[in-house]
């Protein structure tokens, strides 16, 4: 018996079925995608309208896809926008396209939520047929997990690749341990940023679970949409969203405020599972030098060695990662394309673009801030763009 395809609100879908495929990465709970939905920050009104795509075998949820039809690129971290002015210069439209992703975050993960290779593979063509009976120009697919990868391309996807920088912990007993671990010009740097915060006073604390009181979080708050403000941008997520994180998650959320003489300055969110810390959002209120570094990268890698973490994702983009011991390492976005002749130029693109950007990350690599005798970050197995 085939399995039956259905599209669906966050709301309308069984929690306890989407939990037991999506894993514990906290972006991917049910509870996450819903607070999004309900705080008004995924939304149409703002241009994220979910059709989350679930697949049946008899009564029980064999499959699914956080699906969002968008009316725009915003809020991604993977740009097409030279792909959608293409669209508009020839007369054709380019949004709404349909995008697999967790909104405002990226993160890599999974998105086709199956326990097999072949269910994933069912999903990304379910997926597929969904925006060809609704004539939708494109399907896109940020951020995948590798297994996915593996389904997406057997699927006819294109790959797009990037890079991020995570840090790894190698088993760590404290701070110095780590410290030592990097090559003398990076160790150097780090311990004078250090000693800048703490000769203008600075000191830090963690707050996670019920240490997350209504003024930490208004003021974590306060510095989230000041970051925005200061780029000339509204935030992408409200107060009420970040209220609503604390009461269904509070246990993953870990707050590193930053105090100059007991006064908060700064604050980072970070999200946690068993293994990773997700650096997320950060803000201040104040100038001092080096307070960003040790707010958002330090203290959250002191946080991995502290709870004997395994890894700490520091976000998109940012080569300045790497000096503060975050190394680079290969994500990827997918992409399907209706109109065959845009789908080719594409793959023409990605097909010049993938080894100019495999090159940049192998020059990276090559930079490493540690020891010699250090092991290097783990690589991946993502398809070609091919």
């Amino acid at each position: 018996m085939s399995p039956s395809f259905s599209l669906s609100r966050p709301q309308d879908i069984n929690a306890e079925q989407w939990d037991r495929l999506a894993g514990g990465q906290p972006f991917l709970r049910h509870r996450f995608l819903l607070a999004l939905d309900e705080t008004g920050c995924a939304t149409p009104r703002t241009g994220w309208t979910p059709h989350f795509l679930l697949m049946h075998d008899g009564p029980e949820l064999a499959g699914a896809m956080p699906l969002y039809l968008k009316a725009h690129s915003r809020g991604e971290y993977v740009f097409d926008y030279a792909w959608a002015e293409a669209y508009e210069r020839h007369g054709l439209r380019y949004y709404p396209k349909l995008l697999c992703a967790v909104p405002f975050t990226p993160v890599p993960g999974p998105r086709l939520l199956a326990r097999t290779h072949e269910a994933r593979v069912a999903l990304a063509c379910g997926a597929i047929e969904f925006c060809r009976l609704n004539g939708i120009s494109s399907l896109h697919v940020l951020f995948p997990a590798e297994e996915d990868g593996r389904a997406l391309a057997e699927a006819g996807f294109l790959f797009r690749h990037s890079v991020q920088f995570h840090w790894f912990n190698r088993n760590y007993a404290c701070m110095e341990d780590f410290l030592k671990s990097l090559n003398q010009k990076n160790r150097k740097k780090i311990r004078q940023d250090g000693k800048k915060s703490e000769a203008a006073g600075v000191r830090f604390r963690f707050l996670s679970g019920g240490g997350i009181d209504d003024d930490s979080l208004r003021f974590f708050y306060r510095c989230y949409r000041q970051t925005y403000l200061e780029h000339g941008h509204l935030p992408y997520l409200n107060s009420e969203f970040f209220f609503r994180l604390r009461s269904e998650m509070a246990d993953d959320m870990v707050i590193v405020l930053a105090l100059q003489h007991d006064e908060p300055i700064a604050a980072a969110l970070n999200l946690r599972d068993g293994d990773t810390l997700y650096g997320r959002y950060w803000g201040s209120t104040r100038y001092v030098p080096g307070l960003h570094f040790e707010t958002c990268y330090m203290q959250g890698i002191a946080y991995c060695i502290q709870e004997g973490l395994s890894v700490f994702q520091g976000g998109a983009q940012g080569e300045h990662k790497l000096a503060r011991g975050l190394l680079p390492v290969e994500t990827c976005s997918a992409h399907w394309v209706a109109d065959g002749r845009f789908a080719e130029a594409i793959r023409e693109h990605l097909e010049r673009e993938t080894p100019a950007l495999r090159a940049y990350a192998e020059e990276l690599r090559g930079h490493s801030p540690y020891r010699k005798d250090e092991t290097a970050a783990p690589t991946s197995s993502y398809p070609s763009a091919d």
